[in-house]
């Protein structure tokens, strides 16, 4: 059964996977929005400069059939005449043409975006397999189209039913109008009739639309499998990431190690934690923690400790406080500061006893955290500073 899981493509496309759609030039796309898009342009065009095209193209056809004579039937002026006719008609039309490109232009946008590639110019034998022809053919997405082209039929059918039976009367009284006045009401009824037909189209749109992106995205769907394996194409074995990291870890920690011996004292917790502080003399700077650890590294750290003679002592609530407020290399905060210079204060006093034998000094009775830096406080009493044995 988890054999099956991983081969049913139910994860969602990941940002590479779509991207290398992009780059294969396949992206969604739905021909309704497109057809929808030209229409409602060209419609809005000629509601707006309609008026204006229908009065030039007026004017040229009366100027090109009207008769002038050109003397000796003059071929470079006749030309100049056409040249002018076809510069008056670009002028004319160009607004009307250009709303038409910038759709087609910012269409794409609403669904997909654009998309600039060669790799579907490249020769395709694939495409010439008759069994790969069939089977699309036969398959749901032709089903879909064929129900989609009955929809419009049906749909513009219904609108134009729905338009005629409106205008009838209007569509009959064109036939008792003068020229001038039955032209205006003409192309005031072809107009309304490009009105409804993009309408009609709209709705399809609003269907196809949601539908064309649902199914470039199951299209993209990605078994668990795949997931993984891009996962590590991408990212690199999770396996071997592990025992990078393993292996840094170790070296950091082989790092550290090497800097108890250069340590003053190495505060710890009997059971759990131990922290190694440096302070050489005339330092300018506050304690730094020169290495620290849990359970089995701290039990290394007071090894080498007691190896090299470095003073260990006994502070737990100093201990688990200086464990989670600071890291290797870092300076011990300013809310240690009094805790710390205590158990500095002690060493140093101890070394100096045992170079001279003067007078051996006393470890404090309490030592004193602010509140809340322990932070298993309300676990442990305060704890008594003791010389590790």
């Amino acid at each position: 059964m988890a054999e099956e899981s991983d081969l049913e493509k139910t994860e969602s496309a990941s940002p590479r996977k779509i991207e290398k759609a992009r780059e294969a030039g396949d992206i969604p796309r739905s021909k309704e929005l497109a057809t929808f898009s030209i229409l409602a342009a060209a419609t809005a065009g000629f509601w707006i400069v309609g008026n204006s095209m229908i009065a030039s193209l007026k004017k040229t056809m009366q100027e090109s059939l009207s008769f002038k004579e050109i003397p000796g039937f003059n071929i470079e002026q006749i030309m100049i005449n056409y040249s002018l006719i076809v510069k008056d008609l670009m002028i004319t039309f160009s607004p009307f043409i250009g709303i038409l490109i910038m759709t087609a232009l910012i269409t794409p946008l609403l669904i997909g975006g654009w998309s600039f590639t060669m790799s579907n110019l490249a020769p395709n034998f694939g495409k010439l397999n008759p069994m790969s022809g069939l089977a699309k053919i036969i398959s749901i997405n032709s089903l879909v189209e064929l129900l989609k082209a009955i929809a419009k039929v049906i749909f513009i059918c219904l609108a134009a039913w729905y338009l005629i039976q409106s205008h009838l009367q209007d569509v009959m009284s064109l036939m008792s109008q003068p020229i001038e006045a039955g032209g205006a009401n003409q192309i005031e009824l072809i107009l309304l009739s490009f009105t409804v037909l993009v309408g009609t189209l709209a709705i399809i749109s609003m269907i196809d639309v949601p539908y064309q992106l649902w199914t470039y995205n199951k299209k993209l769907k990605m078994t668990k499998q795949e997931v993984k394996d891009e996962s590590k194409e991408s990212e690199g074995n999770p396996e071997i990431k592990a025992k990078i990291r393993q292996q840094q870890r170790e070296m950091a920690r082989r790092r550290m190690m090497t800097k108890v011996p250069t340590a003053d004292v190495v505060v710890t917790n009997p059971t759990h934690f131990s922290i190694a502080l440096s302070y050489p003399e005339n330092a300018n700077h506050a304690p730094i923690v020169v290495a620290k650890g849990v359970d089995e590294v701290a039990m290394v750290i007071r090894e080498i400790a007691k190896v090299h003679g470095v003073t260990t002592i006994e502070a737990p609530p100093l201990a688990r406080a200086l464990y989670k407020m600071t890291d290797v290399d870092e300076e011990i905060p300013p809310s240690l500061y009094n805790a710390v210079a205590q158990v500095l204060a002690y060493v140093h006093q101890l070394r100096v006893f045992k170079q001279t034998g003067e007078f051996q000094p006393s470890l404090p009775d309490l030592l004193e955290l602010p509140p809340g830096l322990d932070p298993y406080e309300f676990l442990a009493p305060d704890a008594t500073l003791t010389e590790a044995a």
